[in-house]
Protein backbone atom coordinates (compact mmCIF):
# COMPACT_ATOMS: atom_id res chain seq x y z
CA UNK A 1 0.00 0.00 0.00
CA UNK A 2 2.60 2.57 1.15
CA UNK A 3 6.15 1.23 1.37
CA UNK A 4 9.33 2.85 2.65
CA UNK A 5 11.72 3.43 -0.23
CA UNK A 6 14.98 4.89 1.06
CA UNK A 7 14.26 8.38 2.35
CA UNK A 8 10.74 8.51 0.88
CA UNK A 9 7.57 6.46 0.79
CA UNK A 10 6.14 4.83 -2.33
CA UNK A 11 2.40 4.45 -2.89
CA UNK A 12 1.82 1.06 -4.53
CA UNK A 13 -1.97 0.79 -4.88
CA UNK A 14 -4.22 2.38 -7.47
CA UNK A 15 -5.58 5.62 -6.01
CA UNK A 16 -9.23 4.87 -6.72
CA UNK A 17 -12.41 4.95 -4.66
CA UNK A 18 -12.09 1.26 -3.69
CA UNK A 19 -8.73 1.97 -2.01
CA UNK A 20 -9.31 5.55 -0.84
CA UNK A 21 -10.16 4.89 2.81
CA UNK A 22 -7.31 2.40 3.28
CA UNK A 23 -4.81 4.76 1.60
CA UNK A 24 -6.00 7.73 3.66
CA UNK A 25 -5.64 5.80 6.92
CA UNK A 26 -2.26 4.30 5.94
CA UNK A 27 -0.97 7.77 5.08
CA UNK A 28 -2.24 9.23 8.33
CA UNK A 29 -0.54 6.46 10.31
CA UNK A 30 2.70 7.06 8.45
CA UNK A 31 2.48 10.80 9.10
CA UNK A 32 1.84 10.21 12.81
CA UNK A 33 5.12 8.32 12.99
CA UNK A 34 7.01 11.07 11.15
CA UNK A 35 5.79 14.11 13.12
CA UNK A 36 8.03 17.16 12.71
CA UNK A 37 9.94 15.70 9.75
CA UNK A 38 9.77 16.27 6.02
CA UNK A 39 7.97 13.44 4.23
CA UNK A 40 8.16 12.62 0.53
CA UNK A 41 5.53 10.42 -1.11
CA UNK A 42 6.40 8.94 -4.51
CA UNK A 43 3.48 8.17 -6.81
CA UNK A 44 5.57 6.70 -9.65
CA UNK A 45 4.04 3.23 -9.10
CA UNK A 46 0.46 4.51 -9.20
CA UNK A 47 -1.05 3.52 -12.54
CA UNK A 48 -4.71 4.29 -11.94
CA UNK A 49 -6.41 7.26 -10.27
CA UNK A 50 -9.86 8.74 -10.00
CA UNK A 51 -11.11 11.88 -8.27
CA UNK A 52 -10.88 10.19 -4.87
CA UNK A 53 -7.07 10.43 -5.23
CA UNK A 54 -7.37 14.19 -4.83
CA UNK A 55 -9.39 13.76 -1.64
CA UNK A 56 -6.74 11.38 -0.28
CA UNK A 57 -3.92 13.78 -1.13
CA UNK A 58 -5.69 16.69 0.52
CA UNK A 59 -6.45 14.54 3.56
CA UNK A 60 -2.76 13.66 3.83
CA UNK A 61 -1.85 17.31 3.39
CA UNK A 62 -4.15 18.35 6.27
CA UNK A 63 -2.76 15.60 8.50
CA UNK A 64 0.80 16.61 7.66
CA UNK A 65 0.14 20.27 8.43
CA UNK A 66 -1.43 19.36 11.78
CA UNK A 67 1.78 17.50 12.71
CA UNK A 68 4.26 20.11 11.50
CA UNK A 69 5.29 18.00 8.53
CA UNK A 70 6.38 19.37 5.17
CA UNK A 71 4.72 16.92 2.76
CA UNK A 72 5.96 16.60 -0.82
CA UNK A 73 4.46 14.41 -3.53
CA UNK A 74 6.67 13.36 -6.42
CA UNK A 75 6.02 11.66 -9.76
CA UNK A 76 2.25 12.20 -9.90
CA UNK A 77 0.65 10.34 -12.81
CA UNK A 78 -0.48 12.48 -15.72
CA UNK A 79 -4.08 11.45 -15.06
CA UNK A 80 -3.87 12.88 -11.53
CA UNK A 81 -2.49 16.16 -12.83
CA UNK A 82 -5.26 16.25 -15.42
CA UNK A 83 -7.93 15.75 -12.74
CA UNK A 84 -6.34 18.40 -10.53
CA UNK A 85 -6.36 20.83 -13.46
CA UNK A 86 -9.97 19.98 -14.30
CA UNK A 87 -11.05 20.73 -10.72
CA UNK A 88 -8.83 23.80 -10.47
CA UNK A 89 -6.79 22.51 -7.53
CA UNK A 90 -3.41 21.75 -9.13
CA UNK A 91 -1.73 24.71 -7.42
CA UNK A 92 -2.89 23.46 -4.02
CA UNK A 93 -1.21 20.05 -4.30
CA UNK A 94 2.10 19.61 -2.46
CA UNK A 95 3.99 18.55 -5.58
CA UNK A 96 7.78 18.23 -5.41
Amino acid sequence: MIARDGSSYRVTLPMVIANARALLEAGRALLSAEAGKDVALDLASVREVDSSALAVLFGWQRSAAARGIALRVSHPPASLLSLAGLYGVAESLPLA
